[in-house]
């Protein structure tokens, strides 16, 4: 061979051994991204070529799917559907052939469609014996009875949210959002999805449906941040019973400052008892308490409580916020739920959980577990201890504390009698520069039933823009929404 044909035969050699490792690469390295790449139509029509599983609420779907209407364009056979959708959006998130999928929708993808690898044996099955492949179903630990108190309460009210937990296990009983979206009226591709989608996307739009301010959302916790401030000062030993005086002076002078700290109104404040100014929601006792502590132990005590952290449930909720780093009156006003300090709705459900549960805080989950086409459990969601804010001793005392709110303070409209006993704390938290935005409306609370066992705690918050400055409140607004809660899930026990 002369050496003009060698080097084209060497140079030919070359290129068909790059196509053989290019498409290795492609085979057996880049196979499974682009398998699953979202850009690859064939996972989309993969995705909708048969029914989606199943999100589960007491045994019930209330997800399902339909056959998509031919026009001749559309290749997706069927889309998602919803029941009651706006009352779940918060819980399911959203499937849409145009637009993707969100929250429990998305993470659990594979199980619904019937393409996570734990249904491999299963669909190979189907495919030898010639049965379509089928979805999996997700499992939630949600109570619908809660779910609708917590939806219908927020109507009316503008905006806001609630959250309910189970104290001794962590699952997420209720978890509503208001204003809300109908994820059936997008799930699809045509003219009509698109507009209901675009309606959606609004910009500056003060009520954006699509926010989930159940988790996505951090608002100043107001008073109730005091029940982390009352929990600070037992765990330090600053105090040691609810009913030791705090000498506290009316007015209190913040550290470093001219500025007294004012309580809303004629209350007893000076030298209060813990149990009184949780009561009265006394602004000087706490906001004296948190100055005394310190930052660093009031961050301690907050991040036990699960501050400053995203958590997972296992949609992702945003971290709740206390601040490091601040003087004695910025510790102060954030010991009052005021300053730096902001809470999601699910933060501050974990607050009273861990009270109510004696000090220990469970983490939050709203997947009971995952289920195969043929209901065989694949995964089941196991209660896990997050943290002890709280010993089961100043667990109780604070308890106690909670309890006078409700029997004797500005609780009472959370009262439900029958033998149950409630918790709470109520909060008008100001916002806006120079506090001129409305009030937002605040409770948490837990139920105990006559066998003291606590099988739900609640937090709510409400944003009236409607409603008279004056007429705000947690114990007007918040409570009655936290008292149906409750009502449901003890009823629903029975």
């Amino acid at each position: 061979m002369n050496k003009p044909l060698r080097r084209i035969a060497i140079f030919c050699g070359l290129l068909v051994l790059t196509l053989l490792i290019r498409d290795n690469w492609l085979q057996y390295v880049k196979a499974d991204g682009l398998k699953n790449d979202e850009n690859n139509r064939r996972v989309t029509i993969a995705r909708y070529s048969t029914p989606r599983g199943d999100i589960i609420v007491g045994g019930s779907p209330i997800t399902g799917s339909t056959e998509t209407k031919s026009n001749g364009l559309n290749d997706l056979k069927y889309k998602r559907t919803y029941k009651n959708g706006p009352m779940w959006a918060p819980v399911t998130g959203f499937a849409s052939q145009s637009f993707g999928a969100t929250q429990l929708e998305s993470i659990d993808d594979g199980i619904l469609t019937g393409n996570d690898d734990r249904l491999f044996f299963r669909n190979t099955l189907d495919m030898i014996t010639g049965k379509p492949k089928q979805g999996g179903n997700v499992v939630t630990t949600l109570n619908a009875a809660a779910q609708k108190a917590a939806y219908n309460g927020l109507k009316g009210h503008g905006k806001g949210a609630v959250v309910a937990l189970e104290p001794s296990t962590g699952k997420i009983l209720a978890l509503a959002s208001y204003p809300s979206y109908d994820p059936s009226s997008f799930a699809g591709t045509s003219a009509a999805d698109g507009k209901a989608w675009n309606k959606l996307q609004k910009k500056n739009d003060p009520s954006d449906p699509t926010l989930n301010r159940a988790l996505r959302e951090t608002y100043p916790p107001g008073s109730t941040f005091k029940v982390v401030t009352a929990a600070a000062a037992l765990e330090n030993g600053l105090y040691t019973t609810a009913d030791e005086n705090t000498d506290s002076p009316d007015p209190w002078t913040m550290p470093g400052t001219t500025t007294p700290l004012p309580n809303e109104g004629h209350i007893p404040c000076k030298n209060a008892t813990m149990r009184v100014a949780l009561r009265y929601s006394c602004n000087t006792v706490f906001g004296k308490i948190g100055s005394t502590l310190g930052n660093d132990k009031m961050l301690d005590e907050a991040e036990k409580f699960g501050f400053n952290k995203e958590q997972f449930t296992p949609v992702r909720a945003n971290a709740s916020v206390f601040s490091d780093d601040m003087n004695p009156s910025q510790t102060a006003l954030s010991s009052i739920g005021q300053y730096n300090t902001a809470a999601t709705p699910l933060q501050m459900a974990m607050v009273a959980s861990a009270v109510a549960n004696d000090g220990k805080l469970m983490k939050p989950y709203m997947v009971d577990k995952l289920q195969s086409p043929t209901l065989d459990t694949l995964e089941q969601t196991q209660p896990e201890e997050l943290s002890r804010p709280l010993s089961s001793k100043n667990a109780q005392i604070l308890q106690s504390m909670m309890e006078t709110v409700v029997k004797e303070g500005t609780g009472q409209n959370a009262q439900l009698g029958n033998g149950v006993t409630v918790g709470g704390k109520t909060g008008t938290a100001q916002h806006g520069v120079n506090n001129a935005g409305k009030p937002y409306a605040w409770f948490i609370s837990y139920a105990k039933t006559s066998d003291g066992s606590s099988p739900v705690a609640v937090a709510v918050v409400v944003e009236d823009d409607n409603a008279n400055r004056d007429d705000i409140s947690g114990g007007g607004l918040a409570a009655p929404i936290a008292k149906s809660v409750m009502e449901a899930v003890i009823n629903s026990k029975k």
